[in-house]
């Protein structure tokens, strides 16, 4: 396992980051704990999880992907060993609804102070430890580009200044809760304004990066190069898209896709034609699809970790695999060749 610095933290976190939004949903406690003792075997050091997790949230069971996490740190006793990220939801941007019932007061959520330490502390309590090594916004407060909204909604309605938010994440460093914070589905401009605010620094950003969307590679990648901020690069399969297993209208049987329609950012007919082309690509040059996506991520110069998710064992033993899969300059070329034909088909 190949292990990067987070950001500009004493922290150095596993390539592969162990995806867990299916814990609770897809995956039973008993498969969670499975999927963390292999991943913790092959050297896997780094879980990304969420407040609202498993998807898609619903108050019956949200917090559960946390909790499976608590009971397996609980009973391997290796809490001081495992990287630990998690994420606190704001009201900007959110997919789905107000998810009023993530506060005790049923208020939507947002990222003022109160609201955040509510959060982080029924978060410490699902994962049975007295801190979380990386804290996140799950996405921006305001309203802006994310979640497939390609364009700016020009909307300027009132929203917890950012100011406001890096201060609270600065009193849980004091308080031994966090320690270090980090933002997620944010623009070049969030990360600039996070830094320039007073407190902590920001360690990292977690944002979607994969071949059907590499809108990152624009201000973002820059910004967060020079600034040493971490990418977590999330969805690098395209929930699953990039496989191949939704080809021609396939629904596999308890595939994400199958079970939940809300996820369409990767099922419109621009992201089946340039799958098609991938997946041919791929086994052109004797590579299976998924593991040649997700070599392209673990390459890029500017990624911290790539965070995969898997509801199988053998999903994710071959996403781990992944490391041990070489791009020849001939498919980096090819893969380069369709992006310029059809850029960004998910973004």
């Amino acid at each position: 396992m190949e292990f990067r610095r987070l950001g500009r933290t004493d922290l150095q976190v596993s390539l592969i980051c162990l995806g867990t939004m299916t814990w609770g949903q897809q995956n039973t406690e008993a498969e969670a704990h499975a999927q963390l003792d292999y991943a913790w075997e092959r050297g896997i050091n780094f879980l990304d999880a969420a407040e609202m997790y498993p998807v898609p949230p619903q108050a019956a069971t949200q917090g559960r992907t946390e909790s499976h996490i608590g009971t397996w740190l609980k009973a391997r006793r290796n809490r001081d060993k495992v990287i630990v990220a998690t994420k606190v939801a704001g009201r900007g941007g959110g997919p789905r609804g107000d998810f009023t019932w993530l506060r005790d007061d049923g208020q939507p959520p947002n990222l003022s102070r109160r609201q955040i330490f509510e959060a982080v502390d029924k978060s410490l309590k699902r994962l049975q430890t007295d801190y979380i090594d990386l804290y996140q916004t799950h996405w921006p407060d305001r309203l802006t580009t994310n979640f497939g909204r390609a364009e700016y909604p020009w909307n300027d309605e009132p929203s917890v200044a950012i100011e406001e938010t890096v201060a609270a994440m600065g009193e849980l460093v004091q308080a031994g809760k966090i320690r270090h914070f980090g933002v997620s589905n944010e623009t070049a401009w969030g990360v600039m304004s996070h830094l320039a605010a007073p407190g902590p620094r920001l360690a990292s950003i977690q944002n979607p990066y994969n071949l059907l969307n590499r809108a990152y590679e624009g201000s973002l990648s820059e910004v967060a190069h020079k600034e040493q901020v971490g990418l977590l690069a999330y969805s690098p399969l395209g929930m699953g898209v990039l496989s191949g297993k939704y080809l021609d209208g396939a629904r596999p049987a308890g595939a994400r896709l199958t079970l939940f329609t809300r996820f369409t950012r990767y099922s419109n007919p621009q992201v089946e034609r340039t799958v098609g082309r991938y997946v041919a690509l791929a086994r052109q040059h004797g590579l299976d699809p998924a593991q040649m996506a997700l070599a392209y991520v673990n390459t890029r110069p500017f990624v911290t970790a790539n965070i995969i998710g898997a509801t199988s064992l053998e999903q994710l033993k071959a996403d781990i695999d992944s490391l041990n899969v070489n791009l020849s300059k001939e498919v980096l070329d090819g893969i380069d060749a369709i992006h310029r034909d059809q850029p960004n088909p998910a973004a």
